[in-house]
C-alpha cells in the first residue's frame, strides 16, 4: 500500500478572483483586494498615496486595488500599513513633487 505524503486539506472554496494571496477587504470606500508583502520581498521603490511619501526596499507594506477589477496592475497601489488602515480618516493626498 502506497503511503501518502502529501497533508490532506478539506475543500476549501477558491478565494475571491481566484487571487489565493489577496485578502477581500469591504469598507466605505469600495470592495478591495489586499496583499501584504514582507520587508524581504520587496526590491524597488514605491510612493504611497495615502503619505506621498516613499516605500523603500526592505519596508513591508500593502497592495490594494478594487476588487472589480482583479488585480489590474494600472489600479494597484502601494500603501504604508499605517495609511491603508486610516484611510477612511485621511484619504489620499495630492501629490506633492
Amino acid at each position: 500500500m502506497p503511503r501518502r505524503n502529501r497533508p490532506r486539506r478539506p475543500d476549501e472554496p477558491s478565494p475571491i478572483g481566484g487571487h489565493g494571496w489577496a485578502r477581500a477587504e469591504s469598507a466605505p470606500d469600495g470592495e478591495w483586494l489586499v496583499r501584504t508583502v514582507s520587508g524581504a520581498a520587496t526590491t524597488k521603490t514605491y510612493r504611497c498615496p495615502g503619505c506621498d511619501h516613499e516605500i523603500r526596499p526592505g519596508t513591508a507594506h500593502v497592495v490594494a486595488w478594487p476588487a472589480a477589477d482583479y488585480g489590474s496592475v494600472e489600479d494597484r497601489r502601494h500603501w504604508h500599513q499605517a495609511c491603508w488602515s486610516s484611510r477612511g480618516r485621511r484619504g489620499p493626498t495630492s501629490r506633492r513633487w
